[in-house]
């Protein structure tokens, strides 16, 4: 079993008090490990990121404390790989489904709500690419973000 670090709890200030239930729960029943890089932020590092092509949008549920981004570790070392991050989101499916919190996933836009999605995350993460390339488009996959989506 596997548990937030001071520095992610420390992330996690300002956040929703719904999404951090779900982030400690997800953190509990996880087969990946996990930690917050981001939580809250403000308007000037926003616009930072979008400047830097880091974000897409000003519009980010991050100002807003609707929004975490988790990074998988293994052992001690930050992974990025994509299979680690369907994990996660299965875990954070679970934890928003026990506490009733809808969350979006960034590698399943086209979901609303993950609980309402009847299989793997990964499904889901491979229907929104191919819808994405069904319409002409490139998928914009950010497997490490969660926002509630109501």
């Amino acid at each position: 079993m596997f548990s937030l670090s001071s520095r992610s709890v420390s992330r996690l200030s300002g956040v929703d008090e719904g999404l951090i239930k779900v982030v400690h729960r997800a953190i509990e029943i996880t087969k990946i490990d996990f930690g917050v890089s981001c939580g809250l932020r403000t308007i000037e590092e926003q616009k930072k990121l979008v400047e830097a092509g880091a974000s897409k949008t000003m519009k980010s549920k991050h100002i807003e404390g609707k929004a975490v981004d988790l990074v998988a570790y293994i052992g001690s070392r930050v992974s990025w790989e994509l299979n680690f991050y369907d994990d996660i989101a299965d875990s954070v499916k679970q934890a928003a489904k026990e506490f009733d919190v809808p969350v979006r996933w960034g590698a399943a836009w086209q979901i609303d709500d993950i609980r309402d999605w009847p299989e793997k995350m990964e499904d889901a993460m491979n229907a929104y690419v191919d819808l994405r390339r069904s319409q002409g488009r490139r998928p914009f996959i950010d497997a490490p973000h969660f926002e509630r989506s109501d």
